[in-house]
């Protein structure tokens, strides 16, 4: 079972691309036409509206899959649509995976014993059956986690991502303005909350390194906050990083590339809105026109990150 950072890693590398795709559909970004089709194939509005959400993220996925690695769905945009908006869910995670791309689920699951094994086990694992078969209900190839519990609360994602060659992403600085309400808070011992949590995840992914030289345990750092990101990666050198907050959150490429390695490498930046609903920004552009304008926002994305990361203004 080939390790989770390896294969991303290589998949990045492969497409010279840093770059994941946020699926976190809403009703109102998707074109009419999709909607009109979806609801002249089912008499249950609930389900119709499911299908024109797994059209929408289908295309979003065809546009870019020969030039982005990855794609993230956030799962409360699919729990919010109900029982068929997981089932799209589900879909497109099979379809993405299917179209050579790794699927980071955005859960930010937390719990602590048998409650925690049980969201590993069923995202990134494979769950017996009453024949005793053992399925991957999920079939994530990783997932977001709330470390902020304690190793009670993370150890189960550690093992089943050791055993099945998936892998997660801790919260450690998160994008959000009310971040450093928590996180920046200072410990007796000097460090701040977030910094311990970096310490944390190190060395919860000791066992978790790959050929690559970087874990599978990895850490959500936000583009919002350059300054913390590095002093995240020193904390942090093997962690894979995942980070949120480019485009339509307000970073730049400067500030997403902070946290990443000195040779460019280690960590993949997060856009969601800026890619798809990128037609808002093009003029004369519609809703229509979305796959199109995906793909475009999604080379223009790449191409700046890239050039970010030849001229580094945080080290």
């Amino acid at each position: 079972m080939r390790n989770f950072a390896d294969r991303l890693v290589e998949a990045i590398a492969a497409k010279n691309n840093p770059t994941v795709m946020g699926l976190d559909p809403k009703l109102e970004y998707i074109p009419d036409s999709i909607i009109e089709k979806a609801n002249g194939l089912f008499d249950d509005p609930a389900r119709s509206t499911a299908e024109a959400i797994l059209m929408f993220n289908k295309g979003l996925i065809d546009a870019v899959c020969d030039i982005v690695p990855a794609v993230k769905p956030q799962s409360a945009y699919y729990e919010l649509y109900g029982i068929e908006g997981l089932r799209a869910m589900d879909a497109t995670i099979e379809y993405a995976q299917s179209k050579g791309m790794l699927v980071i689920l955005d859960a930010k699951r937390n719990d602590i014993g048998p409650t925690a094994q049980a969201y590993a086990t069923g995202i990134l694992g494979k769950t017996v059956i009453s024949d005793g078969s053992e399925v991957a209900m999920t079939g994530a190839d990783a997932v977001t986690v709330n470390g902020y519990l304690g190793k009670d609360g993370v150890a189960p994602f550690v093992e089943v991502s050791k055993e099945e060659g998936t892998g997660i992403f801790c919260l450690v600085r998160t994008s959000n303005p009310s971040a450093g309400d928590l996180q920046d808070l200072k410990l007796e011992d000097g460090r701040q909350v977030y910094q311990a949590m970096a310490d944390l995840v190190n060395e919860w992914g000791e066992d978790l390194i790959g050929e690559s030289g970087f874990s599978s345990v990895g850490a959500v750092v936000g583009a919002t906050w350059p300054e913390q990101a590095v002093e995240a990666r020193k904390r942090m050198p093997h962690a894979l990083i995942l980070v949120p907050g480019y485009g339509a959150q307000g970073a730049g490429p400067d500030a997403a590339v902070a946290s990443f390695t000195a040779d460019g490498k280690g960590s993949i930046v997060n856009a969601s809105r800026s890619l798809m609903c990128a037609w808002k920004s093009r003029e004369g552009k519609t809703r229509e026109d979305f796959a199109e304008c995906t793909r475009e926002e999604a080379i223009d994305m790449r191409d700046k990150l890239n050039a970010a990361l030849a001229d580094r203004k945080y080290v």
